[in-house]
């Protein structure tokens, strides 16, 4: 085996011990702050709610990964409905929604996200650990988090309304957990 596949060898078995390892923690108690982050793709539609408001009402989806010392490790899947309400004068927006990460195990966590920024840029905010099953089982914590867009396709939808097509990056550089 050459040098290059025993290092990919190594940091693979490194990544699994880890994240059995944080199991075992997560079973038994455990309070810690990660960096985590998610590649997402969004879809929904806009609403026109006013006469300078309009409402995006939608989920986005994505792998959750967990920052570690052996690299980015992948750690769940993430779904987030939310509702995105956007000024049309500036396009700044406010947004809510409610996550639901589930481990491979099928463990979850569940969390509320507010944030605001601008429509098709991305938002700053906050994400709080609401609770969760399995090993999991009444988590708290949180922290700030960074929603950003990378491309939004809109296509015209009856109604009025628009159907929008999104992929960007959710990271949280600091979130706070305890599972009891």
């Amino acid at each position: 085996m050459n040098g290059n596949a025993r290092r990919l060898v190594t940091g693979a078995v490194m990544a699994f011990l880890l994240v059995a390892g944080l199991s075992r923690l997560a079973a038994a108690g455990e309070d810690a702050t990660i960096k985590a982050f998610s590649a997402w793709q969004g879809q929904g539609h806009v609403f026109q709610t006013g006469e300078k408001q309009a409402t995006f009402v939608g989920a986005f989806v994505g792998t959750v990964y967990v920052e570690t010392d052996q690299g980015p490790v992948a750690s769940g899947h993430m779904v987030c409905p939310a509702t995105v309400t956007i000024s049309l004068d500036d396009n700044s927006q406010n947004g809510t929604g409610h996550c639901t990460i589930t481990a491979d195990d099928g463990a979850t966590v569940y969390a509320d996200v507010t944030c605001s920024g601008f429509h098709l840029v991305g938002c700053n905010g906050d994400f709080k650990l609401t609770g969760g099953t399995g090993r999991f089982a009444g988590i708290t914590g949180g922290g700030p988090v960074i929603i950003r867009s990378e491309f939004a396709k809109l296509a015209a939808a009856p109604q009025n309304t628009a159907q929008e097509e999104a992929t960007g990056i959710v990271y949280w550089k600091e979130l706070h957990y305890t599972i009891p």
